[in-house]
Parts: C-alpha cells; sequence; structure tokens
C-alpha cells in the first residue's frame, strides 16, 4: 500500500509484476528508493525486480551487486545490468547512453519504473531521466530524490511510508556496501536518515519515515 498522504486517497497498486529500477550511477537506486523495494520486495512476492546501472566499473558495480543482493528479501536478488559508461559525462554519450535504453526496453516489460527525477541537476541523472521519459512513453514512472551538493530537492508527491526498522536496514546497507563514497560529505546515515524523516511527517506515515517521489503522470 502506498499513502500520498493523510487527506489523500490511498493509491493501490495491484498486479505490479515487474519493476524497474534506472540508475546513473552505483548507489542512485540504493539512495533513492531503497527503503521502498525492502517494502515491495517483502510485501510483493510475485514481482520481478531489475536493475539498470548506466555507470558501474568493477570495484562500485560490486558495491552494488552486495547492495542489491542485501535490499531485497531472501533469495530474491535482482536482476542486475550494469553498464560501463563513464560517470560524469553522459551527455557527451547520448547516442550510445539512448541505445543502451533501447535495448533494455526490448527485453523489459515494467509495470512500475523507479528512475531519476527530471529536475535533478547532477547532469548524468538529468538525461536518465530524459531517456526514461523518452523509451517508456505508456508506463507509470516514479522519479526519486538523492540529496546532494545541488541543492535540488524539490516538492515531491508520491510517498511510501516506512518503518524505522526499514530506514536503519536501509542506511546499514549503504553504509557498509559502499566504502567507496565514505569521503563524501554528504554520504552520511543521519543525512539518508533525516530526509526520510521529513518526508514521513509530510505523509503523515504511521512508523514516521518515508520515501518520496515525483509523479509527473498517473493513470488510475
Amino acid at each position: 500500500m502506498l499513502a500520498c498522504g493523510r487527506l489523500t486517497p490511498v493509491l493501490q497498486l495491484n498486479a505490479v509484476n515487474t519493476v524497474l529500477c534506472i540508475g546513473a550511477h552505483c548507489d542512485d537506486i540504493e539512495i533513492g528508493c531503497g527503503g521502498s523495494l525492502l517494502r515491495w520486495s517483502r510485501e510483493w512476492p510475485q514481482t520481478q525486480f531489475v536493475w539498470a546501472v548506466l555507470a558501474a566499473d568493477e570495484l562500485r558495480g560490486a558495491e552494488s551487486r552486495a547492495a542489491a543482493a542485501l535490499l531485497h528479501a531472501a533469495g530474491r536478488a535482482p536482476a542486475l545490468r550494469l553498464l560501463n559508461f563513464r560517470a560524469s559525462y553522459f551527455p557527451a554519450q547520448f547516442e550510445a547512453i539512448k541505445d543502451a535504453f533501447e535495448t533494455i526496453k526490448q527485453s523489459v516489460q515494467p509495470d512500475l519504473i523507479l528512475t531519476h527525477c527530471r529536475a535533478d541537476r547532477h547532469q548524468d541523472h538529468a538525461l536518465v531521466a530524459e531517456l526514461t521519459w523518452n523509451t517508456w512513453r505508456n508506463h507509470t514512472v516514479l522519479e526519486y530524490e538523492i540529496p546532494k551538493y545541488e541543492g535540488d530537492l524539490g516538492h515531491p508527491n508520491f510517498f511510501v511510508p516506512l518503518t524505522a526498522d526499514d530506514i536503519d536496514r536501509k542506511t546499514d546497507i549503504l553504509m557498509s556496501c559502499f566504502p567507496s563514497q565514505h569521503s563524501r560529505s554528504w554520504f552520511t546515515a543521519d543525512a539518508f536518515r533525516a530526509l526520510a524523516r521529513i518526508r514521513g511527517i509530510e505523509c503523515a506515515a504511521p512508523g514516521g519515515f518515508a520515501e518520496a517521489f515525483h509523479a509527473r503522470k498517473l493513470r488510475v
């Protein structure tokens, strides 16, 4: 059950057979929607999860493999597609990345897509969001958020309530699986927890925490 707030109707997503998660870099999916994946993999036993990460070198790809296995219920690791585009240079690789999206489209028929926010100021994230909408034109797309230096967090309108245990699990996985990111000032457990607490307040989440998404088009 995905609640959009105390005073708004509750939207139930039934018969979600395939969820496609798209991230520009290793750790993007985990940061943006790791708590939701923990919940959904637990509550939707019939659902297949597919991850596509565009910039995953050998080191960081191994980190994402470890995190992905832990974010899903036991024995339900997602199908991973780890590509090796050059991080921070996505606009210069537009044609090749678009081809990669088209290849994914041919083999995955998602009922729900989780991707970057179109208003994200990181050039790689913005391009991934643009190509997601360009590639899948008749699908439910939710755009997750990532806190960072650019200060581009907006006003999301779609919330997934989470428990304190979900958030603790998510932050523990992030901190344990991504040692390569520990030197970044924003990559801290308290930052991830704080954002989830704010989003929990905004949607009156029963457990006090939530992840938030931008839902630009929904057909219910």
